[in-house]
C-alpha cells in the first residue's frame, strides 16, 4: 500500500523559489521548422515583443520582413456615432417601430463594414534578395531564443529576432554573395491606379485611406522612411545595417507620433543608439529564460505539447505591461495591401478576453496587466461614451474599440453591448483572486467593478413581477445583426454577466470592509432573475433553446469563464451542464470556428471530461491553425470540423487553445485547488511546474504510471490553502499557509 507523506515547510518565500527546479525551455522539437519559407504573409515565422512584430516569409523571389508596430492606427472619428441618433433610446425605439433596417444602415453599414476608418495599419516590409534566395531553405523558429534561424543551399544564412525589452529588430546574414541587395517597401497608399473616383480600389484596399505616399530615404548604411497618416498622425521606420567581410548585420525599429507624444525615442535614434547585435541577442535571450522559468507542463500527446509551447511563445511575443492589448492580430497586421481582417481592432464581446484567458494559471501575470494597464487609461472615455450612449453614469465599453477606447460601431447588439464591461471586469477580479494584490484590489479590481455595477443598476428596468430586466437583451452573436438578434427577456449571457457583476462586487467590497456597499450590491443581485434552461441544458433566453449550430457559446459564459454556476454546485447543476454540452454535440460544429473548439475544450474540462477536452482541443490544433500556428478561424483540413473554410487570421481561439491545456491539468476557480482534473484515461504520464492558482499559490505536480505521485504548493500570500486530495475524493486537504510557506505531498511505499 502506499500513504500520503505531507509536509508543511515554512522558510522564506525567495529562498524556496531559488531552490525550485526552473522549468525546462522548450526542447528543440517543439520548435517550427520547415523546408522552405512561406510563401504568404500569415504563415510567417512570427517575432514580437508586445510593441514590435514580424513575420519573415518569402514574397516572390526576395526574404520579406512584415514589420509592424502595436500602435500604427487610423484614429478618424466615424462621423455615424456623432449623430442625435447614436443612443440606446432611438435604437430601441427603431426596433420597437419594426424600423430597424435604419439602425444596421447607419451604425453597422456605414459606420462599420463601407468604412476604412478607424483601423489598424502595417509598419512595412524589409526584403533581401539574390540569386538563390528563393531556393528550398531550412527554417526554424527557436522557441527557447524566440530567434528565426534560416540556411540556404548555397551557403547563406540568416538570423533575426525582436529584441524582447527594446523598441528594435535585429538581423544578421551570414556568407552573403555579391548581388545580395535589400530595400525598404513601404505600404502602397498611392500608385497610378489611385485616381479619382476610386477606380480600381477594393473596399478594403489601403489606397482608401487617402494618405499621401511617404518617401524612403537612403543614406550609406541606413535607410529611413516617415508616412503621413490621418491627421496629427504619422509614422517613422529607421532601418541601418554594416557590412564586415561577406556578412551583414542590420536593426530596425518603428515609432509614431503616438510614442512621441509619450517622450518616447523616435526610430532613427534607437537604431543609431541600440547595442550591437551580440549584446542586445544576450539580453534578448536572458528575458525569454526568465518567460519560460515562469511555467512549464508536460504531457503525453506531442500535438497538444508542441501548441501549447506556440501559444506561450506567441503570448510572451505580443503581450507587455506597458504596451497596448491583444487585438485581433496584435502585432502581426496584415502584409497584403489591405486594411486588417476586422480592421485589427479590439473586439470585446470574445476576442480580448479569450487572449488573456490562459495568463493566470500559466503565472504570466506581469504580462497579462497590458490588458488591464489599458482597460483603467480608456476607463475615462468609457465613461463618456457610457453616458453619451447610454444616458446614465457607472461605466461600460464599446464591444468594438480603437486604441483609444473609442466606439467602431459594427453589429450594434454587440459592437454597444450593455455587458460588454462585466466581462472585462472579470480580468480584474481574477486578477486579484491570482495575486491578493491588496492594493491592487482597493485600487483598481473594486473601483473598476463597482463602476460596471453602478452602470448595470441605473441602466436596468423593472418588470411586471418587479424584477429588474435589461430595456433589450442580446446573446452574442446568435441571429447576427438581424432584428431577431434583440431578446425581450434578458439572456443568459447577460444575466450571467449581470450577476458575476454584482456577486463580485458584494464580495470585494465585504473583502474591503465596505459593508453598506456590499449589502447594497447583493440587494441589487437577488432582484435579477436566474438562468434559464430546461431539459435540453442551458438557454439563450427563456423559451429560447440552443438549436442550431453557433460558434460563440454566449449562453454558457454563466458557466464557462465566469463561474457563476459550477460543477462543484451539485448533482442537478451537473444534468443541467451535462444537457447543455449534449445539445452542442447534438447540433454539432457546422458553423463553429476555431474559438469554438478551443472554448469547448475549457468547458469539458471543467466538466472533469478529459477525453473530449483533449479531443476538441486536438481538433482546433490540427484543423483551424496554419503551419505557423496562427489560428484561422475556418477549417484548414477540409474534413469537415466546420462549415467555415475560410481563413482571416485572429489570436484569441490560439490563447483560448492553452487555457484550455491548463484547465485540464489545474484548476482553482472554487477556491479548491484540482491537480490534474480532466486528462484522458491513457495519460499515465504529465507533469507541470509553477502553475498559478487563484489564492496566490504557484503549484506543481507529477502523474506516474496513472497516479498522482508528487504535489508541491508555494504560498506567495497569507491563506487558507485547499487542496483536493488526489487519492481521496471528496476529501479536501486543509492547511493555513503563511507567506514563504511550503506544502509537499506525496505518496510513498
Amino acid at each position: 500500500m502506499k500513504r500520503p507523506i505531507l509536509q508543511l515547510l515554512t522558510i522564506a518565500f525567495l529562498l524556496v523559489a531559488s531552490a525550485c527546479s526552473s522549468p525546462d525551455s522548450p526542447a528543440p522539437q517543439n520548435n517550427l521548422t520547415s523546408n522552405s519559407l512561406a510563401r504568404t504573409w500569415d504563415e510567417g515565422m512570427p517575432l514580437g515583443n508586445g510593441w514590435l512584430g514580424e513575420l519573415v516569409w518569402l514574397k516572390g523571389t526576395s526574404v520579406r520582413f512584415s514589420i509592424d508596430r502595436a500602435d500604427l492606427w487610423d484614429l478618424r472619428a466615424v462621423p455615424e456615432l456623432s449623430l442625435p441618433e447614436w443612443n440606446f433610446k432611438w435604437v430601441m425605439q427603431k426596433w420597437m417601430e419594426k424600423d430597424y433596417g435604419k439602425v444596421q444602415d447607419l451604425f453597422d453599414y456605414r459606420a462599420y463594414d463601407n468604412s476604412f476608418k478607424p483601423t489598424k495599419i502595417p509598419g512595412a516590409g524589409i526584403e533581401f534578395s539574390w540569386k538563390g534566395s528563393d531556393k528550398p531553405a531550412r527554417t526554424e523558429l527557436d522557441l527557447a531564443h524566440a530567434t528565426a534561424n534560416i540556411k540556404w543551399p548555397d551557403g547563406v544564412s540568416m538570423q533575426t529576432f525582436v529584441h524582447a525589452g527594446k523598441s528594435i529588430g535585429y538581423f544578421r546574414f551570414i556568407a552573403v554573395p555579391a548581388d545580395f541587395a535589400f530595400r525598404l517597401v513601404p505600404p502602397v497608399y498611392q500608385d497610378q491606379s489611385s485616381v479619382s473616383n476610386n477606380v480600381g480600389i477594393g473596399t478594403q484596399d489601403l489606397r482608401l485611406l487617402g494618405y499621401q505616399q511617404g518617401k524612403v530615404i537612403e543614406t550609406p548604411g541606413k535607410l529611413v522612411y516617415r508616412q503621413e497618416g490621418a491627421p496629427g498622425f504619422y509614422y517613422i521606420v529607421s532601418v541601418e545595417w554594416a557590412k564586415s567581410g561577406g556578412n551583414i548585420t542590420g536593426k530596425w525599429s518603428i515609432t509614431s507620433s503616438l510614442s512621441d507624444k509619450k517622450g518616447q525615442p523616435n526610430a532613427e535614434k534607437i537604431t543609431a543608439e541600440a547595442p550591437d547585435f551580440d549584446l542586445a541577442s544576450r539580453e534578448h535571450q536572458e528575458w525569454w529564460r526568465k518567460f519560460w522559468a515562469k511555467s512549464d507542463l508536460q504531457v503525453p500527446d506531442t500535438v497538444l505539447q508542441k501548441q501549447w509551447y506556440m501559444e506561450q511563445y506567441k503570448f510572451g511575443s505580443a503581450a507587455r505591461a506597458d504596451a497596448p492589448p491583444i487585438s485581433l492580430q496584435a502585432v502581426w497586421t496584415a502584409d497584403n495591401g489591405k486594411l486588417p481582417p476586422w480592421k485589427g481592432d479590439f473586439h470585446n464581446d470574445l476576442n480580448t478576453q479569450l487572449s488573456y484567458w490562459p495568463s493566470y494559471s500559466a503565472n504570466h501575470l506581469d504580462l497579462e496587466e497590458g490588458f488591464l494597464n489599458w482597460l483603467w487609461e480608456i476607463k475615462p472615455e468609457n465613461e463618456r461614451y457610457t453616458r453619451s450612449y447610454f444616458g446614465v453614469g457607472g461605466l461600460n465599453v464599446p464591444g468594438v474599440a480603437t486604441l483609444l477606447g473609442e466606439p467602431m460601431g459594427g453589429w450594434i447588439q454587440y459592437s454597444f453591448g450593455p455587458t460588454v464591461s462585466a466581462w472585462l471586469s472579470q480580468h480584474f477580479y481574477l486578477h486579484w483572486r491570482y495575486t491578493l494584490d491588496r492594493d491592487f484590489l482597493a485600487n483598481r479590481a473594486y473601483p473598476y467593478i463597482s463602476s460596471v455595477a453602478t452602470f448595470l443598476d441605473e441602466f436596468s428596468v423593472r418588470d411586471s413581477a418587479g424584477m429588474r430586466q435589461l430595456p433589450l437583451s442580446s446573446s452574442p452573436e446568435i441571429h447576427d445583426n438581424s432584428a431577431e438578434a434583440w431578446f425581450t427577456k434578458t439572456t443568459n449571457f447577460d444575466i450571467g454577466m449581470i450577476r458575476f457583476t454584482f456577486n463580485k462586487a458584494a464580495e470585494l467590497a465585504d473583502e474591503l470592509g465596505k459593508k453598506e456597499e456590499a449589502a447594497k450590491w447583493a440587494r441589487i443581485l437577488n432582484e435579477w432573475p436566474g438562468l434559464a434552461f430546461d431539459s435540453t441544458g442551458l438557454n439563450f433566453a427563456p423559451g429560447q433553446r440552443y438549436q442550431e449550430s453557433h460558434r460563440h457559446f454566449s449562453h454558457l459564459v454563466a458557466w464557462h469563464p465566469l463561474g457563476v454556476i459550477d460543477w462543484s454546485d451539485g448533482p442537478e447543476v451537473q444534468q443541467v451542464l451535462t444537457n447543455t454540452l449534449r445539445n452542442l454535440e447534438k447540433f454539432g460544429p457546422d458553423y463553429w470556428c476555431g474559438y469554438s473548439y478551443s472554448w469547448a475544450g475549457n468547458l469539458y474540462a471543467r466538466a472533469f471530461d478529459g477525453e473530449r477536452a483533449a479531443k476538441s482541443l486536438r481538433d482546433f490544433a490540427l484543423c483551424f491553425t496554419l503551419p505557423n500556428s496562427f489560428h484561422v478561424n475556418g477549417d484548414q483540413s477540409k474534413s469537415g470540423k466546420s462549415k467555415f473554410l475560410y481563413r482571416p487570421f485572429t489570436l484569441e481561439g490560439n490563447f483560448a487553445f492553452a487555457s484550455g491545456l491548463q484547465e485540464m491539468l489545474i484548476q482553482s476557480h472554487t477556491g479548491i485547488i484540482h491537480v490534474f482534473p480532466a486528462i484522458p484515461a491513457s495519460w499515465k504520464e504529465a507533469s507541470f511546474t509553477n502553475l498559478r492558482a487563484e489564492g496566490a499559490f504557484l503549484v506543481s505536480a507529477t502523474l506516474s504510471k496513472g497516479k498522482v505521485t508528487r504535489i508541491e504548493i508555494h504560498a506567495e500570500k497569507d491563506g487558507l490553502l485547499q487542496l483536493a486530495d488526489p487519492e481521496n475524493k471528496g476529501k479536501i486537504i486543509e492547511s493555513q499557509m503563511k507567506a514563504g510557506a511550503v506544502l509537499k505531498w506525496s505518496y510513498k511505499d
